[in-house]
């Protein structure tokens, strides 16, 4: 879920058309852009240049079992990640040249690391984002506002993902969809419990619509 690239289609024309449909589309890619940069903001993603350490425990909890539990520490600014589950702890430095046996440790960082500041990824990475639109969200079924988030079918560890967020006027994720890129799986989950850690607020739980399933954060430091 690395750097992907927002494309827009404009079909060529003579003259003053050419120009206004240039200059259209521009329009349009500064909107989204802007977009999702507010909701990053909201998020916090100003202060993030102030960090220079992020400590979390990434949780699974299905049923009345916890079958995930991961604890991490990021030093934001030598991107050095060490990984401790149970007895055992890790290390790597997250760059272009990453071992093979490094790659898996990786895999989970970025998708723990994903979960937990999702929001910044819509201006870090380059995702392909939709107009807002409004729309029914999926478990509470009220309306909200809401952009589609997608990424390219190449590179990657899950090329091709989606994701629709929901949000209300503060901007703030409330829930979200994620779909596969082959459409064999969409789970929609919670964005809730709220906290702020230097000024970074990150939702500590996602549930499913029943409740049965919740990913959630434990032991977060943000230094």
């Amino acid at each position: 879920m690395k750097k992907f690239i927002l494309l827009l289609s404009i079909l060529s024309f003579l003259g003053c058309k050419n120009e206004q449909s240039e200059n259209t589309t521009e329009s349009l890619e500064n909107e989204e852009k802007t977009k999702a940069r507010e909701i990053a903001e909201a998020h916090g993603l100003e202060n993030f240049e102030d960090v220079n350490e992020i400590k979390f425990t990434f949780n699974v909890r299905v049923g009345d079992s916890v079958r995930t539990s991961r604890n991490w520490t990021w030093t934001t600014k030598t991107d050095e990640i060490r990984l401790t589950e149970g007895d055992i702890s890790r290390t790597y430095v997250q760059d272009d040249s990453i071992a093979e046996d490094e790659k898996e440790l990786d895999q989970k960082f970025i998708n723990d690391s994903y979960w937990l500041l999702f929001p910044f990824q819509l201006v870090w990475s380059d995702a392909e984002i939709s107009e807002e639109k409004t729309a029914e969200a999926p478990i509470s079924k009220e309306e909200m506002k809401s952009i589609l988030v997608s990424y390219s079918s190449e590179g990657g560890y899950t090329p091709g993902d989606s994701y629709e967020i929901f949000y209300e006027d503060d901007l703030i994720l409330k829930e979200w969809i994620y779909r596969s890129a082959d459409g064999s799986r969409e789970s929609p989950t919670t964005w809730e419990d709220y906290g702020e850690y230097n000024g970074l607020k990150i939702a500590r739980s996602h549930k499913s619509p029943d409740g049965s399933f919740e990913l959630f954060f434990s032991d977060i430091e943000v230094n």
